[in-house]
């Protein structure tokens, strides 16, 4: 039996924010805001239509899962020091909700290395929506907009992140693609009544 292509579309939009990133740290650091901006928008486009077209492809796949994890890992570090060459300003002023955000990235996956010994590749709705306010506020905030979206997208991002840890310490093997917490306690309800 031959082995699936990992080239597929999904992988491809995913693999796009991996090329993305050298480019946007090349922007920012050369004081290219509108262009940061303008790739960064691409960026959170690929993300949000990833996971979408791999559904409707029927592409999904374990695969695809640690890809999306790890480009995400590797966007918002990425964000988090373009930021702070382009805006340093803001982000000294914000540095706890830039923490937070930094936070909610890297203790997840902490924790699940930890105790899988790889990443977690939830995608959770929490998180799915946490990213879609952090991405959207950080556009509000840096073309001179209202700090308080940002505020807020950080304490979602952060609460995202506690909900992925608490899937991680319930769950006993590694799992990707799960909805939510409520979605895995539903699981360990059904198991203990076989």
């Amino acid at each position: 039996m031959t082995k699936p292509s990992r080239l597929t579309l999904p992988n491809l939009l995913t693999g796009f924010r991996f090329i993305a990133a050298p480019a946007l740290l090349w922007l920012a650091w050369h004081g290219y805001g509108l262009a940061f901006m303008g790739l960064l928008a691409l960026a959170f486009l690929t993300d949000l239509l990833d996971g979408w077209v791999a559904r409707m492809m029927g592409q999904v796949s374990e695969f695809g899962a640690l890809l999306d994890s790890c480009a995400d890992v590797v966007n918002y570090l990425t964000i988090a020091l373009c930021c702070w060459w382009l805006w340093p300003e803001i982000v000294e002023q914000e540095w706890f909700y830039v923490a937070l955000i930094i936070a909610s990235c890297l203790l997840p996956t902490v924790f699940g290395l930890i105790k899988f010994g790889s990443f977690t590749c939830y995608h959770t709705w929490t998180v799915k929506v946490a990213a879609a306010a952090m991405g959207s506020s950080l556009f509000l905030m840096f073309l001179d907009g209202p700090i308080w979206p940002f505020r807020i997208a950080a304490i979602m991002c952060i609460t995202a992140a506690i909900e992925e840890m608490a899937i991680t310490f319930l769950l006993t093997e590694p799992r990707s693609n799960v909805r939510s917490i409520l979605n895995v306690l539903k699981s360990i309800r059904e198991e203990t009544k076989l």
